[in-house]
C-alpha cells in the first residue's frame, strides 16, 4: 500500500473512533442532568468517514468550501480535533452548553466551519449559490484576483427528498453553474426506513438534464479485485441485483450469514465457491461491506480523477454504521451502541482504557502520521475566514415634497446610487425571483445591467423594439435575475452575504420579493441569518395595499416575522425620508462586526451588525415635506419618534407603523378637535423598539438600574390614564405590546384575516384600520361602547 494511502487509512480509523467515542461519551459517560438522550448519529457518521477522509486529507485545497451533512457533524469535529483546531474540553461537551455543536455552525462552533448545516437540503443548495457568487466576484475588476475553489456539499441520500434542492438545480443550470461538487452518502437508509429501490436511477436523470456529471462510486478496491477472480462476475451480478433492504439486513447479520445466502443464491458453481472459501467469515463480511463510499482509496482516486469544472454529483454507495456492530440495522439512524457493544468495539479498534481522547491512540506509526498531516494541503493555510474593508456609505437623500410610495422611493434611491461611482454602488448586487420590474429594481438593472458569465444579447434592443426593461446580460452586470422560487432568493442572499468571509470580497446584497411570499422562503431566510450572512431584504408590496390582487397577495404576519427573526433588523417606514435615513444606516449596519457591547442609549447591540428587512408598499401617500431635525433621523433608526408630541394631559396616543400613516394622522386631527393633547407616535421598527425594551429589562435585572430603552424614554411622559391606539396594515400583535412598557391600556387595530379584492379604502374599512374606525374606537372607549363589530363589518355590495 502506498505511504499516503497507509496514512489515509490510519486517519479514517482515527476519525471513526473519535467521532463514535465523542457520541458515546456524551450519552453514556458524561453525567446525565435531565435524563434525556443526547443523541449524535453514530451510524450516519460511520457511513461518511471514508468519504470525508479522502475529501479533507487528499482532494481539498484551501480555497475550497464544504457544507457538511448535518449528521456527519461528529466526523467534522473529529477532523478539527486531529488537526489541533478543536479542544478536548469542547469535544467532551458535545451537544452540551458551550461544546461542539450538534450540526456544524459558522457562528456557534469555534473551528473552521464554511457553511452551517442542520436544516436538511439548505446546506446542499447553498453551495451552488456560493459558486455563482464566486463567479460573480471573479468577473469584476476588483475581484479578478480572488482564488477560485470548489463548493462542495456532503449530502445524505434522504436529503434528496427536499424540494429546494431541485429548485437550486434549475437555477444553477440557468446560471451556467460550475465548480460545484455534491457527494451523496448513498447508504439507502433514512430515519424511518430504507430508501425506495431504484430511486437514484431517476434522480440521476434529473442531474443529467441540468448539465451535471454523475459519477457512481459503487465498488471498493476489495470488491473490484474480487470481481477479477474466477467467479467474480457472478458475485458482481448478485450485488447489483440485491435489494437495498436485503443488503442492509445481511450486513447487520455478518459473515456467516453472507456465506450461506451467497451459496444459496449462486449455488455450488465451482469458481464462486472457491472465491468464497478463500475468505474467512470476517474477510467475507469485509469484502461485502467494501462499497465504494467505504473505501478511502477508491474515494481518493475518484476525486483525483476530476479534471474539469463542470458540476459533479458523486453517488457514493455506503453502509450505514460501517465498521461498527450496528452496521446495516434499519433502526440505526438514531440508535447508539450500548455500553457492552461499545466495550467490545473499543477492544476491536485497539484503543486502551484511558486513551480514548488521544488523537493518535492505536496508530502504528504516529511520527509518520503527524508528518503526513503536516503536509495536507487543505489545512496548510490555517483558518480560512477572510475579511474585507468596510465601504463608505454616501449620503442618501430623497425629495419628500410630493406624493409617493415607499416602494417607489426605494427604486429612486437605488437609481440615484446607480448613477454615481461610489465604492458602495460598485459592490451592490441585486436579485429578485422574477419580480424585478414590479418591485422597482428596473432602473437599477437597466443602468447597472444583469450578470452572466458570458455576454447575452437582448433581441428587443437589437431590433430596436421599445421596452422599459433594457436587460443586457454581461459579466460586469450587478443584478442576478432568479426564477420565481423564493427559497432560491434567500439562499443566494445568504451566499452573497457571506462573500467577505468566504472569498475576501465584500458584497452588499439586496433582494426584493413580494412581501406575502417572504414566508415561502422563510426556512432559507432563517438559515441565512443563522450563518450571520449580511443582506438587505425588501418585501414589497405589503399588507392589503395591493388590494385588487386579493388575499393571496396580501401579507398579514410578516411584521411578526420581522420581530421574531434573529439577526434581522426589520423596518416598516411610512415616508420616503424615513426610508432614506434607514437605508443609509442599513448599508453601514450590514458591514459591522463589533463585539456586541450594548448602546446604553437604546440597549441595542448595533455594533455587531446584521441583516435588514424593509417592509414597503405601493400605496402613494402625501409626504410630510423636508425634515432635518436630528430627533426624527435618530428616531427613524431607533424605531419610533413623535410625529405629534403629546401634551401634558394627553389621554389618547395613536401609534402607527407603515402605510396607514395617513389614516392615523387624519384620525388624530378629527380626535384633536376635542382633545388638544393627542399624540401620534410614528413607529418605523416595532422590531427594534421591542428588542431594546427587552434588553433594557434584562440589563436592569443584572444590576444596571439606570438602563432605559428608547421605547421607555418615548412613553415615559404619558400620564397613567392615557390610552394607546395602535394601528398597522398587518397583524395587530405587532404593536399591541406597547401598553406593557408603562402600563397603559392599549387597543390594537390591524389585520387578522385573509383579505379580498377591492380598493385600499374598501379593505381599510373592512379591517377597521381607516381613520373613521380609529375615531370610532376612541369614542367607543370614551363612552363605554363596544364597537368591535366594526372590525369585520362587510364591504357594502360584497
Amino acid at each position: 500500500m502506498p505511504a499516503d494511502l497507509t496514512q489515509l487509512k490510519a486517519v479514517e480509523q482515527r476519525l471513526l473512533w473519535l467521532s463514535h467515542w465523542m457520541i458515546h461519551h456524551a450519552n453514556h459517560v458524561r453525567p446525565k442532568i435531565d435524563g434525556i438522550k443526547v443523541g449524535g448519529h453514530q451510524a450516519s457518521s460511520a457511513s461518511m468517514v471514508s468519504i470525508m477522509t479522502a475529501l479533507y486529507f487528499s482532494a481539498l485545497r484551501p480555497e475550497d468550501r464544504v457544507a457538511v451533512k448535518p449528521h456527519a457533524s461528529p466526523v467534522f469535529h473529529a477532523i478539527q480535533y486531529m488537526m489541533g483546531n478543536q479542544t478536548r474540553e469542547k469535544m467532551e461537551n458535545f451537544r452540551g452548553f458551550g461544546g461542539v455543536q450538534s450540526y456544524p455552525s459558522r457562528t456557534k462552533d469555534t473551528c473552521d466551519v464554511d457553511f452551517s448545516t442542520g436544516s436538511v437540503g439548505l446546506g446542499v443548495a447553498i453551495t451552488s449559490f456560493a459558486s455563482i457568487i464566486q463567479d460573480y466576484i471573479h468577473a469584476k475588476s476588483w475581484g479578478a484576483n480572488a482564488p477560485m475553489g470548489r463548493m462542495v456539499a456532503l449530502v445524505g441520500d434522504a436529503e434528496l427528498d427536499e424540494g429546494n434542492i431541485y429548485e437550486a438545480l434549475q437555477e444553477g443550470w440557468k446560471n451556467d453553474l460550475r465548480n460545484t461538487w455534491w457527494i451523496v452518502d448513498y447508504n439507502r437508509q433514512s430515519l424511518d426506513g430504507i430508501v425506495r429501490e431504484g430511486l437514484f436511477g431517476r434522480i440521476e436523470k434529473i442531474f443529467d438534464a441540468f448539465g451535471w456529471d454523475v459519477v457512481r462510486v459503487k465498488y471498493g478496491a476489495l470488491q473490484r479485485a474480487a470481481f477479477e477472480e474466477p467467479g467474480g462476475e457472478a458475485l458482481r451480478d448478485w450485488i447489483d441485483a440485491c435489494p437495498n433492504q436485503e443488503y442492509s439486513a445481511l450486513t447487520f447479520m455478518g459473515g456467516a450469514v453472507w456465506r450461506k445466502r451467497l451459496m444459496d443464491d449462486l449455488g455450488d458453481q465451482g469458481d464462486v465457491t472457491a472465491l468464497l472459501e478463500r475468505r474467512s467469515d470476517d474477510e467475507l463480511a469485509e469484502l461485502m461491506e467494501n462499497l465504494g463510499g467505504n473505501c478511502v482509496a477508491t474515494m481518493a482516486d475518484t476525486f483525483a480523477a476530476i479534471d474539469h469544472d463542470r458540476p459533479t454529483c458523486f453517488l457514493a454507495y455506503t453502509i450505514k454504521g460501517w465498521g461498527t456492530p450496528i452496521a446495516g440495522h434499519k433502526d440505526n439512524h438514531g440508535g447508539l451502541m450500548n455500553s457492552s457493544q461499545f466495550t467490545d468495539w473499543q477492544t476491536h479498534m485497539g484503543i486502551g482504557t484511558g486513551e480514548e481522547w488521544e488523537p493518535f491512540a492505536g496508530v502504528e506509526d504516529p511520527v509518520a502520521l503527524r508528518d503526513f498531516l503536516s503536509r495536507v494541503p487543505f489545512f496548510a493555510r490555517g483558518t480560512r475566514r477572510f475579511r474585507d474593508n468596510r465601504l463608505s456609505v454616501p449620503a442618501i437623500a430623497i425629495d419628500s415634497a410630493r406624493e409617493t410610495s415607499t416602494q417607489m422611493a426605494f427604486g429612486k434611491i437605488l437609481d440615484d446610487l446607480s448613477k454615481g461611482n461610489s465604492g458602495l454602488a460598485a459592490r451592490i448586487v441585486t436579485t429578485s425571483p422574477d419580480v424585478t420590474g414590479t418591485t422597482n429594481l428596473g432602473p437599477w438593472g437597466n443602468r447597472r445591467k444583469l450578470f452572466a458569465r458570458t455576454a447575452q444579447a437582448d433581441a428587443f434592443i437589437d431590433h430596436r423594439i421599445p421596452s422599459t426593461a433594457k436587460w443586457e446580460f454581461t459579466p460586469e452586470g450587478q443584478h442576478i435575475e432568479l426564477g420565481i422560487a423564493e427559497m432560491n432568493l434567500m439562499l443566494l442572499l445568504g451566499a452573497a452575504g457571506l462573500s467577505h468571509s468566504l472569498f475576501g470580497k465584500r458584497l452588499i446584497p439586496i433582494g426584493t420579493v413580494y412581501d406575502p411570499f417572504v414566508a415561502r422562503g422563510l426556512d432559507a431566510l432563517n438559515y441565512a441569518c443563522y450563518q450571520d450572512a449580511r443582506f438587505l431584504l425588501v418585501g414589497t408590496p405589503s399588507g392589503v395595499t395591493l388590494a385588487p390582487e386579493g388575499g393571496a397577495h396580501q401579507s398579514v404576519g410578516t411584521p411578526l416575522i420581522g420581530i421574531s427573526q434573529d439577526g434581522l433588523a426589520a423596518f416598516e417606514p411610512a415616508f420616503a425620508d424615513e426610508l432614506a435615513v434607514i437605508m443609509e444606516w442599513a448599508f453601514d449596519y450590514l458591514q459591522r462586526d463589533g463585539e456586541g457591547d450594548p448602546d446604553e442609549r437604546t440597549w441595542l447591540r448595533d455594533e455587531t451588525g446584521g441583516s435588514v428587512y424593509l417592509r414597503l408598499t405601493t400605496n402613494p401617500i402625501e409626504q410630510p415635506g423636508k425634515r432635518v431635525d436630528d430627533s426624527f433621523r435618530q428616531g427613524a433608526i431607533d424605531g419610533a419618534y413623535w410625529l405629534r408630541k403629546p401634551g401634558p394631559n394627553c389621554d389618547v396616543v395613536i401609534a402607527y407603523q407603515g402605510a396607514v400613516a395617513p389614516e392615523a394622522i387624519r384620525a388624530a386631527g378629527l380626535i384633536g378637535e376635542n382633545r388638544r393633547d393627542v399624540g401620534v407616535l410614528a413607529v418605523t421598527s416595532a422590531d427594534r423598539l421591542n428588542a431594546g425594551w427587552t434588553a433594557a429589562q434584562r440589563a436592569r435585572s443584572r444590576g444596571h438600574a439606570g438602563a432605559r430603552s428608547h421605547a421607555e424614554a418615548l412613553l415615559s411622559g404619558l400620564p397613567p390614564h392615557c390610552r394607546i391606539i395602535t394601528v398597522i396594515d398587518g397583524h395587530p400583535a405587532t404593536l399591541s405590546w406597547l401598553g406593557s412598557i408603562a402600563g397603559h391600556q392599549t387597543i390594537p387595530l390591524g389585520v387578522e384575516h385573509f383579505g379580498q379584492t377591492g380598493t385600499i379604502g374598501d379593505l381599510y374599512r373592512h379591517h377597521g384600520i381607516d381613520a373613521e374606525a380609529i375615531v370610532e374606537k376612541v369614542n367607543g372607549l370614551t363612552h363605554g361602547k363596544d364597537v368591535s363589530h366594526r372590525i369585520l363589518a362587510p364591504i357594502p355590495g360584497h
